[in-house]
């Protein structure tokens, strides 16, 4: 006997809210840290290898694609790092409410990207 009803009603009513998405993104930047510690680690092997192995380490990171996945790894733990401070605030019990929330996770959101630019341009 084949059911009429979907099979999860939630996914067709439910609303994204900025601290579910903050927190899925919170997530999603503990592995792009890993793999940015993997790069990082690569760089180091790279080194240990000689110079022309490290010089194709250079020739990839000074291409847009290398430069891009270096920004969003600087971005991903510049993220990361600020919304665990704010994880580290509601710990203490503090920014539960609601409105405190979502300003607390703009704040966070808006300083990550304001910190990889300064980050890069510094």
């Amino acid at each position: 006997m084949k059911s009429e009803s979907p099979l999860s009603p939630h996914l067709q009513v439910y609303k994204w809210q900025l601290s579910s998405v903050l927190s899925i993104t919170h997530r999603m930047t503990s592995v792009f840290n890993l793999a940015g510690m993997s790069v990082l680690a690569l760089w180091i092997f790279m080194l240990f290898l000689g110079e022309n192995f490290y010089n194709l380490f250079q020739i990839f990171a000074s291409t847009i694609i290398g430069k891009f996945i270096f920004v969003g790894i600087t971005w991903s733990f510049s993220y990361h790092l600020l919304n665990g401070i704010r994880h580290l605030f509601w710990d203490m019990g503090y920014g539960y409410e609601l409105k405190t929330a979502n300003l607390s996770g703009i704040f966070v959101l808006f300083s990550s990207f304001v910190l990889t630019f300064l980050v890069w341009v510094f």
